[in-house]
């Protein structure tokens, strides 16, 4: 379950606004990048975001570029989950990546008012609002994995290494 402030924009909010593309080759932390987060879309956001905070969007959400600093950035800024009407597939797939939830529920995007606090129950698929409960696909258990465990690459390394001490017992 995550609780937190929801910074609302609308449709076809590309990569290039998400992590402006200017600063592809010179960002590499992440921490740098998360500073530089929505900022030619909204330049409050960086200075603003509280970690826990929610990003619910229109349709198409990280639409443009293949680049993984988009979702590099939102997840290092502290955002807890996205709420979109829809997403880009490599977006989606590169958040997954990041250990970013990604949660499409158009019912709820329609709602939310930007401000407002509201909280997501991944594994239940509920998002409660202000003006309601809206109910979406709970995500499958190996994806709520990868996302515990903080992204593919450490949910790799968990798994890799718990194998390796399981075989050490079996010696």
């Amino acid at each position: 379950m995550s609780k937190g402030k929801a910074w609302k924009y609308g449709d076809d909010v590309n990569t290039d606004v998400i992590f402006p593309g200017k600063y592809t080759y010179s960002v590499l932390d992440a921490e740098e990048m998360a500073a530089h987060a929505l900022e030619d879309l909204d330049p409050e956001f960086a200075l603003k975001v509280k970690p826990g905070d929610i990003v619910v969007a229109g349709k198409n959400f990280g639409c443009g570029s293949s680049r993984e600093q988009a979702a590099t950035c939102l997840k290092h800024a502290g955002v807890r989950a996205v709420v979109a009407k829809s997403f880009a597939r490599i977006f989606f797939r590169n958040a997954i990546n990041q250990g970013l939830p990604v949660i499409q529920c158009s019912e709820a995007v329609d709602c939310i008012e930007a401000g407002e606090e509201i909280s997501v129950d991944f594994s239940r698929g509920v998002i409660q609002t202000a003006k309601g409960v809206f109910d979406f696909v709970p995500l499958p258990d190996f994806i709520l994995q990868i996302l515990d465990a903080g992204g593919l690459i450490a949910f790799i390394k968990k798994k890799i290494e718990t194998e390796k001490n399981q075989g050490d017992c079996n010696a």
